[in-house]
């Protein structure tokens, strides 16, 4: 059996689907997992255990067996925890066949196979009785069913079900309850995530849709690592308000529900943002609490501890209100079985009539659909947009025919307010090309840019009115491109377009550089580092099945990660490691760099951060990686709208700092692939 999967074509800039054998998609899924971060998360690991040792006494307090129901066992983590602190049996249930072998070997490989039954099915799936999965229910449910939102991993409709078919009538339950905490805010960093704003090129005020600013957005959740948001990006305009709880040890309902909480705003501002956490208590008394709180919410002398399995929600009103201080307010948090969303009523309309809860928001203008939420990001970056606008005004010219290739650029429509003489631009995707469409017609621009939707490779001079093109430009951005260099499309669509350029045309931006520096991860290296041993628990098995499928395809290879939000510091100076001349057409042959970089900074060296810069022309440079110099210790700072390449060496490297060691490198960029295969060694005198 063959698996087809789904993977970037730098080439082509579209997605193809590529044949794979049967193991391909299960191996994907452990290397790309969590499951090697959470079982680092001390604080989480600490707190189930302690949860678990008071629950099995609790049982045994009543003169009663302890039966244990462990669902979504992972590696059997949890249920060895239970036998350990006196459980007389657990049923663990895991329904990914890759994780219940690894948990069967793990559980073998400790010593507690005797009191371990592993069952691999999906909970709702697992029968009771003499000839059953379980031989009678459970008097202690133990669960790992949460994602950052809570309730997204389908953890109501799982303890619906093992309530009524697998568990005892009052039974303990670990953890024992959830809450969900929010807090409305004001941030215009926050807020620029979902909603275009305005824009001034050349005194020219270029407004976004109307349709765009009335839709409510995506629906789908913004977790990020909330820990590296400043709390000056934001103004708080009410405390944090505890929204809901949820009792795991009773009977859970999955039905659509509503919450509301009533407080008087902190301070005025617009009502733009919710911040969202939650917490779960292990025990019934909550003295046993594992907290999701950002950071900052911490009092000083206390860290949080990181966590890149659960994170924290940001959820976007459906539109932005204007409250003052002291002004009653209710926020009400709405949630089915598998999602949550947000709406703030004021105290005149809490009283002018009671309406039915909101429903789920959805896009109705598309913007949301075509644009990332850091794309809209990008588009609403006044710095970056003032580089490309102060590019195009040094080339363009009143007989400028200009052709866009990006996907939902604003590009072309700054060519056009800036008078260039014709604009084309090419769209991937009708709904793109009608959101650019938007857009001009509400700066009363229609017809301003010719949107053709065609990919380069078949544009001809008719499609262009016989014009020849003299001014080629793009950000460059793609939606399908997952790695910075990805981006290099824009090459391959300049070389098709070759025939369609004037001899003297300008190409913007001109060329890319791609950009290496090492690093030292402040946490995200524990998301690849294997763990050994667990809470006192061999887990090698799962080390090594994780190893395993890394190996499997092409393991050495770069993955796309946020950095700004995952703090590190730089251990050699950054390097321009490669060039793209884009006023050139793509090469036959392959271009290669090799060379090394001195580690002139002590500490663990766990891998490469890679990203791209874009000379716009030859005094105007734009960074998708690194936005400023490194502080002195090395601290990085990264653009927050695009994510750059990390390669994770197989075993970090203790650096002295004395430039004694060095990183190696060895590029080769393929053009057939339109990829980079990449090789790094760390060499010592």
């Amino acid at each position: 059996m063959k698996t087809f999967c789904g993977r970037a074509n730098p080439t082509t800039g579209a997605v193809d689907w590529v044949e794979e054998g049967e193991e391909y998609d299960y191996h994907q899924e452990i290397a790309r997992s969590c499951y090697a971060d959470m079982l680092h998360d001390h604080d989480r690991n600490e707190k189930y255990y302690q949860g678990i040792r008071a629950a099995v006494a609790r049982v045994k307090a009543r003169g009663e067996k302890a039966i244990i129901l462990d669902i979504g066992t992972g590696t059997g983590l949890l249920s060895m925890m239970a036998v350990t602190a006196g459980a007389d049996y657990c049923y663990a249930v895991e329904v990914f066949k890759p994780m219940a072998t690894a948990a069967q070997s793990i559980v073998e490989k400790n010593g507690f196979s005797d009191k371990i039954k592993i069952i691999n099915k999906h909970s709702t799936d697992v029968t009771v009785g003499p000839d059953g999965d379980m031989q009678m229910k459970a008097n202690i449910l133990i669960t790992e069913l949460f994602d950052t939102e809570l309730i997204g991993e389908g953890a109501l409709p799982s303890y619906e079900h093992a309530h009524h078919n697998l568990v005892q009538e009052g039974c303990e339950a670990v953890p024992h309850r959830a809450t969900v905490y929010a807090q409305l805010v004001e941030s215009e960093l926050l807020w620029s995530w979902a909603q275009l704003q305005e824009v001034e090129v050349e005194g020219t005020r270029l407004v976004p849709p109307p349709a765009v600013g009335h839709c409510s957005g995506a629906h789908a959740v913004c977790d990020i690592q909330l820990s590296q948001v400043s709390p000056h990006s934001f103004n708080p305009l009410g405390p944090v308000c505890t929204m809901f709880s949820v009792d795991f040890s009773k009977p859970v309902s999955s039905a659509p529900q509503s919450h509301s909480s009533q407080f008087a705003a902190h301070h005025g501002g617009r009502a733009q943002v919710v911040l969202s956490w939650w917490d779960i208590d292990m025990d019934p008394s909550g003295t046993i609490v594992c907290s999701m709180a950002p950071s900052w919410s911490y009092p000083q002398q206390k860290t949080a501890p990181w966590r890149d399995h659960w994170m924290q929600s940001v959820y976007f009103l459906p539109a932005e209100s204007k409250v003052t201080e002291g002004e009653e307010l209710s926020m009400t948090v709405c949630h089915d079985d598998y999602s949550l969303w947000y709406s703030l009523q004021t105290h005149s309309q809490q009283n002018s009539h009671s309406e039915a809860p909101p429903s789920r928001p959805c896009c109705t203008c598309q913007a949301h659909l075509v644009w990332t939420r850091p794309r809209f990001g990008e588009l609403n970056d006044k710095l970056r947009t003032e580089s490309y606008v102060s590019a195009l005004r040094s080339v363009l010219r009143e007989d400028s025919v200009c052709l866009g290739v990006s996907d939902g650029s604003l590009l072309p429509v700054f060519a056009h307010t800036l008078g260039a003489k014709k604009v084309f631009s090419l769209e991937n995707s009708r709904m793109s090309k009608q959101v650019i469409e938007q857009v001009l017609e509400a700066n009363s621009m229609k017809g301003g840019v010719e949107l053709l939707e065609i990919r380069a490779e078949q544009l001809s001079s008719n499609d262009l009115g016989g014009e020849l093109i003299s001014v080629l430009m793009g950000e460059p951005y793609f939606s399908t491109s997952l790695l910075p260099w990805h981006s290099l499309y824009f090459w391959y669509c300049r070389t098709a377009l070759a025939g369609l350029l004037r001899p003297d045309v300008t190409i913007l931006p001109c060329s890319a550089t791609l950009h290496m520096v090492a690093v030292e991860f402040q946490d995200l290296w524990r998301i690849r580092a294997p763990c050994g041993t667990c809470e006192g628990f061999d887990v090698t098995p799962m080390d090594e099945m994780v190893q395993q499928s890394l190996d499997f395809h092409e393991s050495r290879e770069a993955e796309p990660h946020p950095l700004w939000e995952y703090p590190c510091r730089a251990l050699t100076q950054s390097k321009a490691v490669m060039t793209f001349d884009f006023t050139q057409c793509v090469p036959q042959q392959p271009i290669i760099s090799q060379g090394s970089l001195p580690l002139i900074r002590s500490g663990r060296c766990h891998g490469v951060a890679l990203w791209m810069e874009y000379n716009l022309t030859n005094d105007i440079t734009v960074s998708a990686g690194l936005i400023g110099p490194f502080s002195k210790q090395g601290d990085c700072e990264w653009s927050r709208h695009r994510k750059q390449g990390v390669y994770f060496f197989r075993s970090a490297w203790d650096s002295s700092g004395d430039s004694r060691a060095s990183v190696s490198y060895n590029f080769t960029f393929e053009p057939s692939l339109g990829d980079i295969k990449m090789d790094f060694s760390v060499d010592s005198e």
